[in-house]
């Protein structure tokens, strides 16, 4: 009897020992099953994505822009973004204010806290091989907008650099200058040397002024980038009395915001007998232009919610390990006062204006199949 007891005890231990160790394995097994969901065939609308867009890994992105916040910055940001949503990235984006110490060291950040991919707006040639060389030693994948990256002649091919067709911006817009007048006396707004987009339209303007189709009066550009606007619009203000009536015929802007605060100063000068036109657009533009008695006649332009947007599909076509082109420029566009309508904004710019804020270019089949699983 006694013997009988002593079994059933010892089979009861036993019973609890491996109910308890069943309960302590249990949690191990969830890891296994989580790593073969992982696993499992993409989903039957992504047949034919590239497989680093449906391996589960959330590709991050950072873009970062060194320019002022202005409308020009933000429709740009916004093009990245939602272009890189649609595809399912996480996208990050940031503003430097046209600080270069405080781009470099965002830039750098930005390595250092492993993004996928960099799309870089405005970097300097004197710093960008060297702010972008860990980048592309790290494997990160790397678009630039209006960024020269030259160092000793050398550059970094892994990178695509995109521009608007700045030669065609500048012969556009000054052709309407000279529309005007040939010689055409101007102000010009100019910001620079080392701004690349501004030094990509000088080549234009340079011969044109050496051929005398343009006659410089003033160059006026920014030092207070926190109010572009407001500063360019006090200097602006204070040269034009030097001017009487019929001594200017136009003020050229190199970039619209620069633009804005001269049309501030003409309006406030009842100065009617100077015409403006500048490069570049926003709202804002399109408004000022619809005006009554408005002097500003016209604006070359690149959309830039659309730059954002290549931009991103070039570095999606960089993840997924095609080919991209070392350098693209985006087309131009001229917009004169009289193409608008009253409801004309930027989304409806392209009712006015053939061919605005619309491309094919680098968009993939793949693409247009994330576009749909993502719901954008």
């Amino acid at each position: 009897m006694k013997k009988l007891l002593t079994i059933t005890i010892l089979v009861l231990l036993l019973a609890a020992i491996l109910g308890a160790c069943s309960q302590q394995a249990q949690p191990t097994q969830a890891p296994a099953q989580e790593e073969k969901s992982e696993e499992s065939a993409p989903a039957a609308d992504l047949e034919g994505v590239p497989e680093i867009f449906t391996s589960g890994k959330q590709i991050k992105v950072a873009v970062i822009r060194n320019l002022p916040s202005d409308d020009h910055t933000k429709q740009f940001l916004d093009g990245a973004r939602t272009e890189g949503e649609s595809f399912g990235f996480k996208v990050d984006t940031f503003i430097a204010d046209n600080d270069d110490a405080k781009f470099q060291e965002l830039v750098a950040q930005a390595i250092a806290k492993g993004y996928d991919g960099l799309i870089i707006s405005h970097g300097k040639k004197d710093y960008s091989y060297d702010m972008l060389k860990p980048a592309v030693d790290k494997g990160i994948k790397v678009v630039t907008f209006d960024t020269v990256i030259e160092k000793d002649g050398k550059g970094l091919p892994e990178i695509t650099r995109t521009f608007q067709d700045d030669f065609a911006l500048a012969r556009l817009s000054l052709g309407v200058i000279n529309e005007i007048a040939d010689p055409a006396r101007i102000i010009k707004l100019w910001w620079g040397p080392g701004v690349p987009p501004l030094d990509r339209r000088e080549t234009v303007y340079k011969p044109l002024e050496e051929e005398g189709h343009l006659i410089t009066l003033e160059t006026i550009g920014p030092t207070n980038f926190q109010d572009v606007q407001g500063d360019i619009a006090a200097k602006v203000g204070a040269v034009l009395p030097k001017y009487p009536e019929g001594e200017i015929d136009a003020i050229w802007g190199s970039w619209d915001e620069m633009a804005k605060g001269a049309y501030t100063a003409l309006k406030d000068a009842g100065r009617t007998d100077i015409k403006l036109v500048s490069i570049d657009i926003s709202n804002q533009d399109i408004n000022l232009m619809r005006e009554p008695g408005s002097v500003w006649i016209a604006t070359a332009a690149v959309d830039p919610k659309l730059i954002g947007i290549v931009d991103m599909r070039l570095l999606a076509k960089k993840f997924a390990g095609e080919e991209t082109p070392d350098e693209y420029d985006l087309e131009a566009k001229l917009i004169r006062q009289s193409d608008l309508k009253p409801d004309t904004t930027m989304q409806t710019l392209n009712e006015v204006i053939p061919g605005w804020g619309d491309t094919t270019a680098f968009n993939e089949p793949w693409m247009d199949k994330l576009r749909a699983h993502y719901g954008k």
